[in-house]
């Protein structure tokens, strides 16, 4: 039985042609014999064919399909697709948060939008026509759990904004002084109408109800924690 064989990218160079014939004793063949046919034929594909997709007449085929007279045989490797990993940034930290530095991360040729918001320690708040003075603000975060959550927002970001790029949330904790950063989400994009804006507000308002992060107030008439009024429900599960 006479069949063509094709070979694509890291096969075709290995075996220094992309097309050759090839003769197979048994007219029951099957694409296995072709594989073990062809590897007597061309030892220098030992280390690839093994891993290789193999198809016949331009259809995906598999070890047990059968084989005819004249069929045209295709080996190639995996397909390398066209998805992008876009980077993916889920941080706790005691540490100062460098907007520069996560714009950077986020970023890729492809970019052309960035939005960001970044919360601060306010020193003062108006309630009910009296003005709170703050000192400083210290934050506590059931770490872990923390970061399962950003995942968690990050993924539901994905779903809703697909063209959204790379992704930063970042939370400090410890004790912060007024106007220090406390907060930053991040979400870059192609354009800006690609939903970089959405995205960063939602992901904000989103990080407020289920990642687990607390702060106390510290002021001039003492200090409390400062707790929400967000109860999770079985929706909010990961």
């Amino acid at each position: 039985m006479n069949v063509t064989v094709l070979l694509f990218a890291t096969l075709k160079d290995r075996a220094g042609t992309n097309r050759l014939p090839l003769t197979l004793p048994d007219s029951a063949a099957t694409l296995a014999d072709v594989r073990a046919a062809l590897l007597i034929a061309q030892p220098a594909l030992t280390d690839s064919l093994g891993s290789a997709v193999g198809s016949i007449n331009q259809e995906f085929a598999f070890a047990a399909d059968p084989i005819h007279e004249g069929d045209e045989i295709a080996f190639f490797p995996p397909v390398s697709g066209g998805a992008q990993a876009w980077t993916e940034i889920y941080r706790v930290t005691p540490d100062v948060i460098d907007l520069n530095e996560l714009t950077r991360a986020i970023s890729t040729p492809a970019t052309g939008a960035v939005c960001l918001f970044s919360g601060s320690v306010r020193g003062e708040t108006n309630a009910d026509g009296s003005i709170i003075q703050t000192l400083s603000l210290e934050y506590e975060a059931y770490e872990p759990m923390a970061i399962a959550k950003m995942q968690q927002v990050v993924a539901e970001i994905r779903a809703q904004w697909p063209l959204v790029q790379g992704i930063a949330v970042v939370q400090r904790i410890g004790k912060l002084s007024v106007g220090d950063p406390t907060v930053l989400i991040a979400c870059a994009s192609g354009h800006r109408d690609q939903g970089c804006f959405e995205a960063a507000r939602y992901g904000i308002d989103r990080l407020k109800e289920i990642v687990p992060v607390w702060k106390k107030e510290i002021g001039t008439d003492g200090s409390q924690w400062v707790e929400g009024s967000y109860q999770p429900t079985a929706d909010d599960k990961g």
